[in-house]
């Protein structure tokens, strides 16, 4: 691994602003489109990039190998459901409060970890940043200009899907001798196939007459917000290693916080400012426990 140049930092800032750009995307997306046909287009269109990229680079796509149930597998815990849950809950909350709950994935992820992994365990620092953490989560929810009995089961969907966001990424260890772009492309492919039916028989979306700026944002949730940023991430990843990219967590509410305010006019109390800070705080320190060994 090469050290951080600027273009790294570039390619990094950029990939966090694509990913946490999907939030108010999304938002605009579900005027038009039900959380079914958003969840299958944004997999459809992100896919089409990674396989190209495979093809390119002659990686072969394994979809359909012996080791298709883990494709599906994933395919339907990492992609399927937490994309349905994000675009069911984001219909009814802010965009900016998705971008926070979301931003937990990291202090999830060290959770689940500790009891399916053998060297991923929780020591007394991470104690702490998990608590920070998800204390910022908590203090949330008690906004009651922003989450009320109207909105809180969906502010809820929103938080799940970032459990499962990490379940399906426990998951990907088990073919972690696969090449990325494989495993990317593959689950891609088994996401759309399992969601497909679902989104014919339940919502119809052929009798749908969407707004211009939903459908521009579907587009946009699928090619970029999925696909480019997948291959960002490869590029990341191959040139600066996982540390590197893994510095991403940290911008990604912070920007779609601020891109809710500017595109979305959204709210950001001062309840929505300190549970940012907690979380970005506890992810830090999480990261900082994870170079000690646990004993």
């Amino acid at each position: 691994m090469r050290n951080a140049k600027s273009f790294d930092y570039f390619i990094l800032v950029l990939l966090a602003l694509i990913w946490a750009s999907a939030f108010f995307n999304i938002k605009i997306a579900t005027y038009s489109y039900g959380p079914l046909t958003i969840a299958f287009l944004r997999i459809f269109f992100g896919a089409i990039p990674v396989i190209l990229l495979c093809y390119a680079k002659k990686i072969k796509i394994e979809a359909f190998s012996k080791d298709w149930y883990w494709f599906a597998a994933i395919g339907v815990i990492n992609l399927a459901i937490p994309f349905f849950l994000i675009a069911y809950g984001v219909k009814n909350v802010q965009s900016n409060l998705a971008a926070i709950l979301m931003a937990s994935t990291p202090l999830s992820a060290t959770v689940l970890a500790h009891f399916f992994t053998s060297n991923e365990k929780i020591n007394f620092i991470k104690s702490i940043g998990i608590l920070i953490g998800f204390s910022g989560i908590v203090f949330l929810f008690s906004d009651n200009i922003l989450i009320n009995k109207n909105n809180i089961f969906s502010a809820f969907l929103i938080l799940c899907g970032s459990t499962f966001y990490v379940i399906g990424g426990l998951l990907t260890l088990k073919i972690s001798d696969k090449k990325n772009e494989n495993v990317t492309a593959s689950i891609l492919i088994w996401g759309s196939l399992i969601l497909l039916p679902f989104c014919i028989f339940i919502e119809h979306p052929w009798n749908l007459s969407p707004r211009l700026d939903s459908t521009i944002s579907l587009l946009y949730l699928g090619f970029f917000s999925t696909g480019i940023a997948w291959l960002l991430r490869f590029y990341i990843l191959k040139h600066n290693g996982l540390v590197f990219q893994a510095q991403v967590a940290y911008l990604i509410p912070i920007f779609g916080v601020i891109l809710g305010f500017v595109f979305l006019n959204e709210v950001i109390t001062p309840k929505v400012t300190l549970s940012l800070f907690a979380v970005i705080l506890g992810i830090f320190i999480v990261k900082k426990g994870s170079k000690i060994k646990s004993s």
